[in-house]
């Protein structure tokens, strides 16, 4: 080990006296906050990945069921329904769900957005003429959204996360909206399990940015605990 010398001591000591950060302290803080972050993010990866093949399997016989009744309502039209929506970092990709409206559903919607029902970037109407019947029931009880599971092995999203929005609007997004964009979206979330369409645009963003802020293992756990509940027991979901 070599002699730190007389010199060398009074200025490290100096340094503490004064409040002053070393370097390699700073460094230190960095690298173990980067680690923390890795770890969380692997073992998110690891949930994410086991929990869709296990959803995927259990729910099996509901999909089957949905893709019938669907078929049956529609013959002509799709069972799946893609949708470009907005990723991490403003990246784009393709949502998987499960047609709920009629086949021209995208391009009736210039018509009706006089009459949406939430304030802000996203549309909701709650007597939308769009919906098929067996599309109001799926839209209920979530059904619709379990395609997006594939999109969760795919890695484009996550079990637990902002919801993913339209392309359009993010156009409307104002830096601080944009902040739900830091993370990977998820099939659900805080805002799915604390009121969903109940809930304004704006509280939907705060409620984003809080999970964003305290995300951790335990904490998606714990919201993939209530989505179940709201699964069993479905109340503003439309």
């Amino acid at each position: 080990m070599l002699p730190v010398g007389r010199d060398e001591v009074q200025f490290v000591n100096t340094d503490r006296e004064q409040g002053m950060p070393l370097d390699y302290e700073l460094e230190a803080g960095q690298q173990d906050r980067c680690e923390r972050k890795a770890v969380y993010e692997t073992m998110k990866r690891v949930m994410d990945v086991g929990g869709a093949i296990i959803g995927l399997l259990l729910l099996l016989p509901i999909l089957t069921v949905a893709v019938l009744l669907i078929k049956l309502e529609s013959p002509r039209g799709q069972v799946i329904f893609c949708q470009t929506r907005v990723g991490k970092n403003g990246k784009e990709f393709r949502m998987f769900k499960f047609r709920s409206m009629v086949p021209d559903a995208e391009n009736r919607l210039e018509e009706l957005l006089k009459h949406n029902e939430i304030q802000g970037s996203m549309f909701k109407m709650k007597s939308d003429p769009r919906i098929t019947g067996i599309g109001r029931f799926i839209r209920k009880t979530s059904i619709d959204e379990l395609p997006q599971l594939v999109n969760v092995l795919r890695g484009e999203m996550s079990l637990v996360g902002p919801r993913p929005p339209l392309p359009r609007e993010v156009e409307q997004y104002s830096n601080h909206h944009k902040r739900r964009l830091d993370v990977i979206p998820g099939c659900t979330g805080l805002w799915q399990v604390s009121g969903r369409n109940d809930l304004s645009f704006e509280q939907m963003v705060e409620l984003d940015l809080v999970y964003i802020r305290k995300r951790s293992i335990w904490f998606d756990f714990k919201i993939l605990l209530k989505t179940v509940k709201v699964f069993i027991l479905p109340n503003s979901a439309y």
